[in-house]
C-alpha cells in the first residue's frame, strides 16, 4: 500500500466512523487488514471497551479461508458474551475479498448485521 492509498483509506475510514457507533447491545465490528493477516474486534464505543477480538495471525490458513475462519471465531466469542448483533465497520477497505469473507463467516456464526 502506497502512502497515497493509506491516506485515502484513512479518509474513507473517518467518513465511515462519523456515521457508525457501537453500543453495549449493538457493538461495532471493526476490521483491520494487513498484508498477511486480518483482525476483527467487537467494540462498545460508549464505554470504550473491546468485547471480543479475533485474528488470523495464529492460524496456518491464509487469505480468504483464514478470514472466514476468523469471522466464525469472532461470532463464537460474541455468543459467549451474549452479543447477537453488531454494526459492521469495514475500516475503509472495499467490501470484497478477505473483508467480505470475514463478514460472511461472522454471519454464518450467528452475528446479525
Amino acid at each position: 500500500m502506497t502512502a497515497l492509498q493509506a491516506k485515502l483509506r484513512k479518509r474513507r475510514h473517518a467518513r465511515i466512523r462519523s456515521k457508525i457507533k457501537g453500543s453495549a447491545k449493538l457493538p461495532r465490528l471493526s476490521v483491520f487488514r494487513s498484508n498477511v493477516s486480518i483482525y476483527a474486534q467487537l467494540i462498545d464505543d460508549d464505554k470504550g471497551l473491546v468485547l471480543a477480538s479475533a485474528s488470523s495471525a495464529k492460524t496456518k490458513k491464509k487469505g480468504i479461508d483464514a478470514a472466514k475462519e476468523t469471522g466464525l471465531e469472532l461470532a463464537k466469542l460474541a455468543k459467549q458474551k451474549k452479543v447477537s448483533g453488531c454494526v459492521f465497520d469495514r475500516g475503509g477497505y472495499l467490501y470484497h475479498g478477505r473483508v467480505k469473507a470475514l463478514a460472511e463467516g461472522a454471519r454464518e456464526g450467528g452475528l446479525q448485521f
